[in-house]
């Protein structure tokens, strides 16, 4: 089953790129931003490490065990290493993505 997180801005505080860096990297991940454009497409495949995609904007479909999630902003998904997965961007606006790994 996929599990999205979401923002809590109660807790967490306003949703901002740097807050949800903050957040991930005081967990002990590396973080990278990427901003995908409309039409994006990550086909099924798998990494040899467990990550996070949180998403600041845009919308991200999100493709693993036999469900389909789309990701808005403020929403993370965690991918187990090894788990055959696929991405698109879902709608006409680009997604900005922060992906996370444990160093």
């Amino acid at each position: 089953m996929i599990r999205i997180e979401k923002w809590k801005a109660d807790q967490d505080g306003p949703l901002t790129e740097a807050a949800m860096r903050d957040g991930l990297e005081n967990r002990g991940f590396f973080v990278s931003r990427y901003v995908y454009p409309p039409g994006t497409y990550f086909p099924d495949h798998t990494h040899d490490i467990d990550k996070i995609d949180e998403v600041l904007s845009g919308r991200f479909r999100v493709d693993a065990l036999a469900e389909s999630v789309i990701l808005e902003a403020g929403d993370s998904v965690t991918i187990p290493n090894g788990t055959v997965h696929s991405a698109e961007v879902f709608g006409d606006e680009p997604v900005i993505n922060l992906d996370a790994t444990l160093g």
